[in-house]
């Protein structure tokens, strides 16, 4: 057989592309929707970050704004159902104020997806405010306003 140069390293040359496209082959993934190849997994529904949804209840969240419309908001998550609120005081007792702070806790309609924070703080002789005990009825009755109206606003909702 004659020397022909080149000939070794051709066929060493077609083993090593054979060999790499067969490592590159086990790279590449198939599941996107139109039947394509991609290689490395990249552009699929599965390798994007999943979009934002609010976790939280719609009506429980309405329910706590409009609940709470009358005293003044400091901060609102929806996606963390986290509802703050800034000092209220009426001016039926200007010495009181209240502050107000709303968990959603569930995605669904249910009382204990629930949980209303109150913290209460009176003014002295001296003009400072001091923090005070707030009636544990008033939370209870602040949950069950929430709840109340979030009823309506589904039912509202249901009934079209």
């Amino acid at each position: 057989m004659p020397f022909v140069r080149g000939a070794r390293l051709s066929k060493i040359s077609a083993g090593v592309l054979a060999l790499s496209l067969v490592s590159l082959s086990a790279c590449a993934s198939r599941g996107n929707d139109d039947g394509g190849f991609r290689l490395f997994g990249r552009g699929g529904a599965a390798d994007t970050a999943p979009a934002a949804s609010i976790s939280v209840n719609g009506y429980l969240w309405r329910a706590s704004l409009d609940t709470l419309a009358f005293m003044p908001l400091v901060s609102a998550d929806p996606y963390g159902g986290l509802i703050i609120t800034d000092w209220y005081s009426s001016a039926e007792l200007p010495n009181e104020r209240f502050k107000a702070t709303v968990y959603i806790l569930d995605s669904r309609l249910r009382a204990d997806g629930l949980n209303v924070a109150l913290f209460k703080q009176v003014r002295g002789a001296d003009g400072q405010w001091t923090d005070a005990q707030p009636s544990p009825q008033t939370e209870v009755d602040l949950e069950n306003a929430i709840l109340t109206r979030a009823r309506q606003l589904r039912l509202s909702n249901i009934r079209g």
